[in-house]
């Protein structure tokens, strides 16, 4: 198999990555926070260290900041349900995920808020000045994608930090495609709310992600219950980041989140992320040769990094997906990839498009394998 579906789930994960999994299953596995045993204090440990990864990764100025959440649709839906209050109003892009799209649709169609999609531009990139253009005297939330997941190209975090600051409006960052692949700086970039999962770039296994949460901003509890956390106090701890956590953690799958983020501290994440891009640019010049072919992705080269997608004329993507899987062993993925937002900005709706989105593990030679084999579908 030549897994490039990387920008669903990163394939496959490093070597410590599954040993941490197998040894914190076989010796550790007490429930965090809720015993004085060994086990239980090892499981503690075992998630902080996940924590202070995290806040390491994003540069937070505290892992207490950082609330470990099942992946980033609920880190998000945490900080949307969090901050937002009857008639605030809400600046998003069209090319956002699923994960935003609807707990913001759901809002707006009951009256709960208001929202505006900031135009978009022709690279796939939002220009700051769309979203400045979309603010009004009731904007409390800026919620946009660091990186379109099904074009891979990369906004300007900074520029939207600055922007929300000088607002006096919140920015809620997706970093699901660029967490362990693009460097975040939560301080020097402004943030307030940064979500990700753990199983993407972080090299983790799905059921983990985080939410960064900036010093001083209170968010409402998602959920209440049991912490290991001040249980004498009938009501939910205020105390981050016990404050948005309830009930037991997947403490083994942040046994494995810890063991990704610290592959990605050897690594280094600008050596990640040059590999991707590298990768991605090799895919799209290749490919561009190909008749039928319409590469979406690649307007915007500097801000490039794994996810490319491509239509094909007179062919359905569903279709090409399936004979590339079942002919050539290739992994990718046709379709709207939860983001129909997208599609219709490209033109693409409803069918989508067909994503390879390349991983720190793929090759050169799976770039040239997989660009072949389309060419062989094709009939080139």
């Amino acid at each position: 198999m030549i897994y490039l579906d990387n920008a669903a789930t990163t394939w496959p994960k490093p070597e410590s990555v599954y040993q941490a999994m197998n040894d914190f299953a076989r010796n550790h596995a007490g429930n965090p926070g809720r015993s004085g045993h060994r086990m239980a204090v090892e499981s503690e440990r075992r998630v902080a260290e996940a924590r202070e990864r995290v806040a390491r990764l994003i540069h937070a100025e505290s892992p207490d900041q950082v609330a470990l959440t099942l992946n980033a649709t609920d880190a998000i839906n945490i900080a949307i349900k969090g901050v937002l209050r009857p008639g605030d109003h809400v600046v998003t892009t069209h090319l956002e995920h699923n994960s935003i799209n609807r707990p913001l649709a759901a809002m707006a169609e009951t009256g709960f808020i208001t929202l505006t999609k900031a135009a978009s531009a022709p690279d796939g990139t939002t220009p700051p000045e769309e979203i400045r253009k979309a603010l009004t005297a009731k904007t409390r939330l800026i919620a946009v994608t660091h990186c379109s997941n099904v074009l891979g190209v990369v906004n300007d975090a900074a520029a939207y930090g600055s922007l929300a600051m000088d607002h006096g409006a919140l920015l809620l960052l997706d970093a699901s495609q660029t967490a362990g692949v693009v460097p975040i700086d939560v301080q020097a970039q402004k943030l307030d709310l940064v979500a990700f999962p753990g199983h993407k770039g972080c090299f983790g296994p799905m059921g983990t992600g985080a939410l960064y949460v900036r010093s001083g901003l209170a968010l409402r509890p998602f959920r209440e219950g049991g912490t290991g956390f001040a249980a004498e106090h009938e009501m939910h701890p205020e105390e981050m980041p016990y404050r948005l956590e309830g009930g037991t953690p997947n403490a083994h799958g942040l046994a494995g989140l810890a063991a990704g983020l610290e592959f990605i501290e050897r690594e280094g994440i600008r050596k990640i992320g040059s590999h991707e891009r590298d990768l991605a640019l090799r895919f799209i010049d290749s490919v561009r040769r190909l008749s039928r072919v319409t590469v979406w992705s690649g307007r915007a080269p500097d801000r490039q990094i794994g996810p490319v997608s491509i239509s094909i004329q007179g062919a359905e993507p569903a279709e090409i997906g399936a004979r590339l899987d079942r002919e050539f062993g290739i992994a990718c993925r046709p379709g709207l990839h939860c983001a129909p937002g997208t599609h219709r900005f490209l033109g693409t709706f409803p069918k989508g498009t067909v994503r390879f989105s390349f991983g720190y593990f793929n090759t050169a030679a799976n770039v040239d394998e997989a660009a072949r084999a389309l060419a062989k579908v094709l009939g080139d």
